[in-house]
C-alpha cells in the first residue's frame, strides 16, 4: 500500500516513527455492545507504545440521545488538550478490530479542520502480527493547544438526508451489512425499524476490506462501488447505523481522490427511530 499520513498509514511505517517528538497516536477502539468487550480494560491491558485512549462515546455530545454524536468544538479542544494533542501533531489512529472504529475518529478529526491525522491500516492485530511491540505502560502528558476551523460540509443531519434522498441530487451509501440493509435482520438497537433509507446503495464496510483487516488498494476499492451501483459522480453522503462504519466508506473514498462525501451523523439509530421518515426494504 501507499502511506499517507493524511489517510492511511501501514504497521511499518508506524514502528519507522514511532519515536517522532510530533507523532500522537490513539486506540480508538469501540465494540458494539453485543460483542461484550471492554475497550478500556483491552487498552489498559497492552496498547501501541504511547498511545492514549480515546473515548468515542464521551468525546461526544452528551446532551442528544443518540450515541456518540460529534461533540461540540469546546469539547473537543479541551479533551485533545487533556491528552497532550494539538497544533503541529501528526496522528495516527487505530482500534482492536482492524479497522472499524479507528476510521470514525479519522472523520472527526477532518471535520474539526485536522489534516494531520491517518488511520493505522489493519490496527492492532496487523500491529501484533507483524511483531511490533505493545506496553501498559501510560504515555507522559503535556498539554498542547489545538486550532479548530469546523468543516461543517463534513456532516449531514436528518433534514439534510432526506432532503437528498427526496431529490436523489446525493448518492446516499449505507455501510451496514446486506441483511440490515434489506430489512431481514434484526437492528442491534431495541425500537429501531428495519430496512434502509430510500434510494440509498449498500456497500458494507467489510467488502472495502481484506480478510486480514486492512483496506483494499485503490482499485480494489473503485471496484467494490462500482459493482454495488454506487453513482460516484454524485457528491456521497455515507451511513450506517451510528455513524461508525460510514467513516470507513468516508476513507475508501478518500483513498481514491473522492472528496465531495459527507457522513450522516444519527444514521439509521436516528432514521430507524421516527416512524414519518419512510423506508425501503428488500
Amino acid at each position: 500500500m501507499t502511506d499517507d499520513p493524511q489517510t492511511l498509514v501501514s504497521t511499518d511505517w508506524l514502528a519507522a516513527h514511532l519515536k517522532d517528538a510530533d507523532l500522537r497516536i490513539f486506540d480508538a477502539t469501540w465494540f458494539l455492545p453485543a460483542m461484550e468487550r471492554d475497550a478500556k480494560a483491552e487498552y489498559a491491558a497492552g496498547h501501541i507504545p504511547g498511545a492514549r485512549f480515546f473515548d468515542i462515546d464521551e468525546i461526544a455530545d452528551l446532551r442528544s440521545e443518540l450515541p456518540h454524536m460529534v461533540p461540540p468544538v469546546e469539547k473537543f479542544m479541551s479533551r485533545m488538550r487533556a491528552m497532550g494533542v494539538g497544533d503541529g501533531h501528526q496522528v495516527v489512529v487505530y482500534d482492536a478490530l482492524g479497522l472499524f472504529s479507528a476510521a470514525r475518529v479519522w472523520w472527526l478529526f477532518r471535520m474539526m479542520g485536522q489534516k494531520n491525522i491517518a488511520v493505522l491500516d489493519g490496527g492492532l492485530p496487523k500491529w501484533l502480527a507483524d511483531g511490533h511491540p505493545i506496553t501498559k505502560d501510560k504515555p507522559t502528558i503535556r498539554d498542547r493547544h489545538m486550532t479548530v476551523a469546523q468543516k461543517k460540509h463534513l456532516v449531514r443531519d436528518v433534514t439534510e438526508v432526506a432532503r437528498a434522498a427526496k431529490l436523489g441530487d446525493h448518492t446516499i451509501i449505507d455501510a451496514r451489512g446486506a441483511d440490515r440493509f434489506r430489512g431481514e435482520a434484526d437492528e442491534p438497537r431495541p425500537g429501531m425499524r428495519k430496512g434502509h433509507i430510500p434510494g440509498s446503495t449498500n456497500v458494507p464496510y467489510t467488502t472495502l476490506l481484506y480478510t486480514n483487516g486492512t483496506m483494499k488498494d485503490p482499485d480494489g476499492i473503485r471496484a467494490v462501488f462500482q459493482t454495488a451501483g454506487a453513482d460516484l459522480t454524485k457528491p456521497v453522503i455515507t451511513t450506517c447505523g451510528s455513524g461508525v462504519t460510514a467513516a470507513i466508506l468516508a476513507l475508501a473514498l478518500e483513498r481514491i481522490g473522492k472528496t465531495d462525501h459527507s457522513l450522516y451523523d444519527g444514521s439509521w439509530s436516528e432514521w430507524g427511530m421516527y416512524a414519518d421518515l419512510p423506508i425501503e426494504t428488500g
